[in-house]
C-alpha cells in the first residue's frame, strides 16, 4: 500500500477549470489515504510542469503519480515517460479523466461537474495505492515490412523503409503499380504528370535489392501478432512469361478480337483481353485479362510469349509489421443523381480528366463536340441526406485545375462552375485566381439547395438558385456536365475486414488519434497511409507515407519489442474450458491446450491487448488483469461510494 503519491489537478487552459473548481478538488483530494502532494496546474502536459513533476517524484521520493487531467488516449504516454525520467516505474501513473468525463460531460451544472471530478479523482488514488511496478513484455521482432498498397503512398513507404535497411513486402492487387496517381495527367500545382512520377518511384524500387514487388497478389489470410506477422498471398499469373519482344506483344495486343470497358479511364474508352494501360506503364508486361479472354488463340499465333499454362501461386511470408496503404475509390452516384445514367451527357470528374488526356484536337464525348461544360461540384461529399457528411478537400482544386487545362488545350469551350462555396486551400488558391481569369463563371447554391440537371427536349439543363446574385434562377444549356465526386473507402475492404481494422464514421481507416498517433492502429504493428485513412492530395499521401514508414521501422529495427504488460492472465487450476473466452476474445489470444489431464485456456501475451472482455465471461472467475485486478478496482469502487 503506498503511503506517498502525488496528485496534480490540471486546469487544461479553461477546458476544466471553467467549470469544474480545481481548487475544491485538490482540498478535496489533500486529505486522502496515500497523499502526500497535491497541486494544480494550467497545463499539466506543458514541458514546464513535467519538469516540475520529474523534481516532484525525486525530491519527495513520491511512489506513485496521478494526473487529472484530459482523455488517457492524449497524454497517458506522456506522463508515463514523465515517471520513467524521475526514475519511477512508469507502471505506478494513474490517469484521471475530469474533462471528457465531468467539466464537458457537465458544463451546465458546475457543482455536480465538480463533486464528479473529485469522486473520479479519488476513484485514481484508490488504484494508485495498489498499483504495482511492471516490466514489458520482449519480444523478437522480424526486421521486415509488408506494405500493402502501391500507390503513391504505398510506393514512397517502400522506398522509405528500403533506405533504412529494412526488407520490404511491397504487394499490389492490381497487376500494374501506381494507383489513381498513374490515372491523372497533369497533378494541380505540378508540371509532373502522375506517370511520370510513378515511373520514378518505380525506377527507384527497382534498384533496391531488398524489396520484392508483387502485382495482382492478394493477402488471402494472416496470423501472428506485432514482430511475427505471418501473410498467406495468392498471386495471379500474367500468362506471359517475359517482354523480351515488345514488338510482337503489340501486335499481339492489335490483333485481340476481344473489347471490354477500360476501367483505367474509368470505362469512357475499350481496351482488350490482353493489354497494358498506357505506354511505359509498370511493370512493363502486359497481362490477359483471363476473365474476358475467350482464348480464341489469335494472340498465341503472334506471340510464342504467350503462356496460358501459367498457374496461381499461394506463397508464404513472414514479416514484422504490415503499412496498409490500400487507396480509395472516387464516388459513384446513384441513378439519376444530377441526372447521372439518364443523360449521356452527364459524367464524373475522373472520367471527364481521363477524356481531357486522351482529346488532342478537338474536345467531344460520344461523337458530340463540347463547348459549354457545367462542373457540379459536392457529388458525394458534404451530403444533406447521405453517409458522406465529410468534405473530400481534394475536390475543388483538382476541378479547376481540369478546367484550367481544359481551357488550355480548347480554348473555344466554356466552363461554368456551380458550388457550395470553394475550398482551394494554401497556395491553391493561385489556380482559383487564374480560373477566374480564364473567363470561368461561378455560380454557388446553398447546401440544401443544390443545382438541379433536367433533360428537357433532347437538351441538358443545369438549373441553380444563385445566391451570389441573389437568389437568381439561372440556367445553363450543358453540352457536357462533370460530376465533381470525392473519395469514398474502397469498396471491396475485404483487407479490412481480413485484418479487423477499425473504421471511422466515414468509413475509413482509423488512426488511434490524428494528432499524436496519426498513422497507428488499435492492432499493435499495423500501421495506416495515404487515402485509406480519409481523402488526402498527392502530398499528404506520401507524408502520411513517409510518417507511417518510420512508424513501422520503430518496431522491427532493433530485432526485439517492448509490449504492454497490462493483458489478462488465466488460472489454469480455476479453468474448465467452456471456450467462451476464447469467443469473445475479438484479437483471438485464447487458445485451448491440454497438459494431458484436463483442458484449458492459454493467453498468447504478444495478441492480448488487455481489453478485459474475457472476464466477465469466465464462469469460474479464472481470469483476471494485471492492473485492474479485483482488488484494485473494487478498491476505486469503494471510493467512488
Amino acid at each position: 500500500m503506498k503511503t506517498k503519491i502525488g496528485v496534480y489537478i490540471c486546469h487544461c487552459g479553461g477546458n476544466i477549470s471553467d467549470y469544474v473548481d480545481v481548487e475544491k478538488v485538490k482540498q478535496a483530494i489533500e486529505k486522502e489515504e496515500g497523499v502526500s502532494l497535491s497541486k494544480t496546474t494550467i497545463f499539466a502536459c506543458a514541458d514546464s510542469n513535467q519538469k516540475e513533476m520529474v523534481e516532484d517524484i525525486k525530491n519527495n521520493n513520491l511512489e506513485g503519480v496521478v494526473v487529472a487531467s484530459c482523455s488517457p488516449k492524449l497524454h497517458q504516454i506522456t506522463f508515463r515517460a514523465v515517471t520513467e525520467r524521475a526514475g519511477l516505474n512508469k507502471y505506478n501513473y494513474v490517469h484521471a479523466n475530469i474533462r471528457e468525463q465531468a467539466s464537458w460531460a457537465h458544463s451546465d451544472k458546475k457543482t455536480e461537474a465538480t463533486e464528479k471530478a473529485i469522486q473520479i479523482v479519488k476513484a485514481a488514488v484508490a488504484k494508485a495505492r495498489l498499483a504495482t511496478s511492471l516490466n514489458p513484455i520482449k519480444i523478437e521482432s522480424k526486421k521486415s515490412v509488408a506494405v500493402i498498397g502501391a500507390g503513391v503512398a504505398g510506393l514512397k513507404s517502400a522506398l522509405e523503409l528500403a533506405n533504412m535497411g529494412v526488407n520490404v513486402h511491397l504487394i499490389e492487387r492490381d497487376f500494374f503499380i501506381g494507383g489513381r496517381v498513374a490515372q491523372w495527367d497533369n497533378l494541380c500545382t505540378s508540371n509532373d504528370k502522375g506517370k511520370d512520377i510513378i515511373s520514378r518511384l518505380y525506377k527507384e524500387i527497382s534498384s533496391k535489392k531488398n524489396i520484392q514487388l508483387y502485382t495482382g497478389a492478394e493477402v488471402i489470410s494472416y496470423s501472428g501478432s506485432i514482430g511475427d506477422f505471418h501473410l498467406k498471398l495468392k498471386i495471379q499469373p500474367r500468362f506471359i512469361h517475359n517482354n523480351s519482344n515488345t514488338e510482337k506483344l503489340q501486335k499481339a495486343i492489335d490483333a485481340c478480337p476481344v473489347e471490354v470497358p477500360d476501367a483505367f479511364n474509368f470505362n469512357i474508352t475499350k481496351r482488350k483481353a490482353i493489354y497494358k494501360n498506357f505506354p511505359g506503364e509498370f511493370p512493363e508486361l502486359p497481362v490477359i485479362d483471363i476473365v474476358s479472354c475467350t482464348k480464341c488463340g489469335v494472340c498465341e499465333k503472334i506471340c510464342d510469349q504467350i503462356d496460358f499454362s501459367q498457374k496461381e501461386e499461394i506463397i508464404d511470408i513472414n514479416i514484422g509489421s504490415v503499412l496498409m496503404a490500400t487507396g480509395f475509390d472516387p464516388y459513384m452516384p446513384a441513378e439519376a443523381e444530377f441526372g447521372y445514367q439518364q443523360s449521356d451527357n452527364v459524367i464524373t470528374l475522373p472520367q471527364f480528366q481521363r477524356l481531357i488526356a486522351n482529346s488532342n484536337n478537338k474536345l467531344s464525348y460520344l461523337n458530340k463536340e463540347i463547348k459549354n461544360i457545367a462542373f457540379i461540384y459536392c457529388v458525394g461529399s458534404r451530403q444533406v441526406e447521405g453517409e458522406n457528411k465529410y468534405c473530400s478537400r481534394y475536390c475543388c482544386t483538382t476541378t479547376i485545375h481540369a478546367a484550367i487545362e481544359a481551357k488550355k488545350k480548347f480554348p473555344e469551350i466554356n466552363n461554368f462552375h456551380f458550388t457550395r462555396g470553394i475550398r482551394t486551400y494554401g497556395k491553391q488558391e493561385i489556380l482559383y485566381r487564374e480560373s477566374l481569369l480564364n473567363g470561368d463563371v461561378y455560380l454557388q447554391s446553398y447546401e440544401d439547395d443544390p443545382a438541379q440537371v433536367l433533360i428537357e427536349n433532347g437538351k441538358t439543363i443545369v438549373r441553380i438558385n444563385d445566391i451570389l446574385t441573389k437568389k437568381k434562377e439561372v440556367d445553363i444549356d450543358a453540352d457536357l456536365v462533370v460530376l465533381v465526386t470525392g473519395m469514398t473507402p474502397r469498396e471491396d475492404n475485404s483487407i479490412g475486414s481480413l485484418f479487423k481494422l477499425p473504421k471511422g464514421r466515414d468509413k475509413f481507416f482509423n488512426e488511434i488519434h490524428m494528432k499524436l498517433r496519426p498513422v497507428e492502429t488499435v492492432i499493435d504493428g499495423i500501421t495506416i497511409a495515404g487515402a485509406c485513412q480519409g481523402p488526402k492530395n498527392v502530398m499528404e499521401s506520401i507524408n502520411s507515407g513517409l510518417s507511417a514508414a518510420v512508424k513501422s521501422y520503430s518496431y522491427v529495427s532493433k530485432g526485439e519489442l517492448e509490449l504492454e504488460p497490462i493483458i489478462a492472465v488465466i488460472n489454469k487450476d480455476a479453468c474448465i474450458w467452456c471456450g467462451k473466452c476464447a469467443a469473445v476474445c475479438p484479437f483471438g489470444a485464447i487458445k485451448m491446450e491440454n497438459d494431458g489431464k484436463k483442458d484449458f485456456a492459454i493467453m498468447n501475451n504478444s495478441v492480448c491487448k488487455g481489453c478485459g472482455m474475457c472476464l466477465p465471461v469466465c464462469p469460474t472467475d479464472a481470469i483476471e488483469l494485471i492492473a485492474y485486478s479485483n482488488k484494485e478496482i473494487e478498491s476505486m469502487i469503494d471510493a467512488l461510494l
